[in-house]
């Protein structure tokens, strides 16, 4: 049986001791791989084109081009790259641009170890990883990109949507279900084109803000 892959993880973070802390647990992970690392978010929009990382490990607050920029710039190029924010910073003001720019989770540069692993795994699995106190400071800030409003969805796409808030991939919606994973497609398309979202991320925003995440 042929081995999987390891998830392919760049580190962009203005503090080299941060880098080298990040890269030294990082690397005891059998199916994680650190393929290089970026200063400033200049330097990590050109190593993701460079490197084709699977996940992007990134600061929010960096010299020049910071992270909820690049992140845009990821987006607007259309790297498929998964970007989840390590930061020290908890502020509503800061959590929520970084959600909206297109990170699929935010967790805090005290996680523990084992937990900042698990989630490189879930955001490499599609999941958006959205921490309790990051969902109530969405709730407060009333807002999760969008319109907001939109046509009614169907009760079957307000199901997959609650389940896509929950972290929840296609093919675990799908079992949930009891659907084809491309009936699945089809809902979570209908969804993003009906409540005018962009991605699954947005889709988990709007969830949370409209009270249907688990």
């Amino acid at each position: 049986m042929a081995e999987t892959a390891p998830i392919r993880v760049l580190l962009v973070d203005d503090h080299q001791v941060v880098r080298r802390g990040l890269r030294t647990f990082l690397e005891v992970q059998d199916d994680i791989e650190v393929v290089g690392e970026a200063a400033d978010g200049d330097e990590g929009v050109a190593r993701v084109g460079e490197l084709r990382p699977d996940v992007v490990l990134m600061d929010v607050k960096m010299p020049g081009t910071d992270g909820i920029e690049a992140l845009r710039r990821l987006r607007d190029l259309g790297h498929p790259a998964r970007v989840l924010i390590v930061t020290s910073f908890t502020e509503q003001r800061t959590v929520i641009p970084a959600l909206r720019a297109g990170a699929a989770g935010y967790v805090y540069k005290d996680v523990d170890p084992d937990a900042l692993a698990d989630a490189i795994r879930s955001v490499h699995a599609g999941h958006v990883l959205l921490q309790p106190e990051i969902a109530g400071a969405l709730l407060s800030d009333g807002g999760g990109g969008g319109t907001g409003r939109g046509p009614a969805l169907t009760d079957r796409e307000h199901e997959v949507l609650g389940l896509i808030a929950d972290g929840r991939s296609n093919r675990e919606i799908a079992r949930a279900l009891v659907l084809s994973e491309k009936t699945v497609k089809t809902h979570v398309s209908n969804i993003l084109m009906k409540l005018d979202l962009a991605d699954r991320t947005q889709a988990a925003l709007w969830a949370v803000r409209h009270g249907l995440a688990g």
